[in-house]
């Protein structure tokens, strides 16, 4: 991500507070003019991951600094050992041991029949909305990093659709700073609670959509568009804020970014805003889409110092 505290007596500084105009239109201008043209502009060819060159490290790290994503393409797929082993260069190594996730913390998302994961959504073939990962989760367990790895493409569809969250700030901000300021209170957006058979597996979750992390003074956002059982502070800015939002999310003059992924190839970020499209497995060979997934605490290093020598 863009460096926010590059001088002692600028550490109080940054873009995300309202009040401070000036560092906001720095870092404003600084991020319109290294946004990437599209998605092809966010690909990296990398030849073996566990032995990146300094050239394929620091090209990420790059993408990473500019618009908090990259995808990455490999010769072939990763097993879950080399996968987890590829996101720790990153400094990615507080794994979120979701619900379905597998013992080592990595998600196999394909189309799952039956048991628990089937009544979540990414185990299915139907699309997803925009949403941001864990944004259901506690405060205290807020993703900030999520790596997807194509493992199998679908036969047909599967195609994911990419927005910088700190984008989706600027053009709220830009819109009306009252935007931003009711998206950022604390009882913002309130997650029902998880009850599975009469038992409470999570607690309901309020919090704000966007919060800024006290330690690094780096952006979250907390998102999701679905809108079964999601309650929202009833408020005039917060309903128009969040109109505003959907504007945004639905307009083709929104430079949102489309890929869709082919085997070897993965998505690193720093929790962007994502959707998937509905997919189709092949009937014919009995193969499945299969994309591993793996959620962290921690965010993607984009310090292109911590480059392989």
């Amino acid at each position: 991500m863009l460096q926010l505290k590059s001088q002692p007596e600028q550490q109080h500084r940054s873009p995300f507070d309202l009040h401070d105009e000036g560092a906001y239109c720095a870092w404003r201008t600084v991020k319109l003019q290294n946004y990437p043209r599209d998605a092809q502009a966010l690909v990296v060819g990398i030849r073996d991951p566990l032995q990146m060159s300094a050239r394929e490290h620091s090209a990420i790290t790059q993408r990473i600094a500019d618009s908090n994503m990259a995808i990455f393409a490999l010769p072939q797929p990763m097993d879950k050992n080399t996968f987890t082993r590829f996101c720790a260069q990153f400094g990615l190594t507080h794994l979120d041991k979701n619900l379905c996730a597998d013992d080592d913390g990595i998600s196999e998302l394909r189309v799952i029949p039956e048991g628990r994961p089937q009544e979540y959504i990414p185990y299915s073939n139907k699309p997803i909305n925009w949403h941001t990962d864990g944004y259901y989760n506690a405060t205290d367990r807020l993703i900030r990093a999520m790596v997807l790895h194509c493992v199998q493409a679908a036969a047909r569809g599967g195609a994911n659709a990419l927005l910088d969250h700190e984008l989706v700030y600027l053009l709220l901000r830009d819109a009306d700073p009252e935007f931003v300021a009711a998206l950022m209170h604390p009882h913002c957006m309130t997650i029902p609670a998880n009850i599975e058979n009469g038992i409470e597996l999570r607690a309901a979750q309020t919090g704000p959509v966007f919060s800024v992390d006290p330690a690094d003074g780096c952006l979250h956002m907390r998102y999701t568009a679905r809108t079964r059982s999601i309650a929202w502070r009833d408020d005039r800015t917060t309903r128009a804020a969040l109109q505003k939002l959907d504007d945004l999310l639905t307009s083709e003059h929104t430079p949102i970014f489309q890929h869709r992924m082919q085997a070897g190839q993965g998505i690193l970020c720093n929790n962007v805003l994502h959707t998937r499209t509905a997919f189709a497995d092949d009937t014919n060979t009995g193969e499945q889409r299969l994309v591993l997934r793996a959620r962290y605490y921690d965010r993607i290093h984009s310090d292109t110092t911590d480059a392989p020598a």
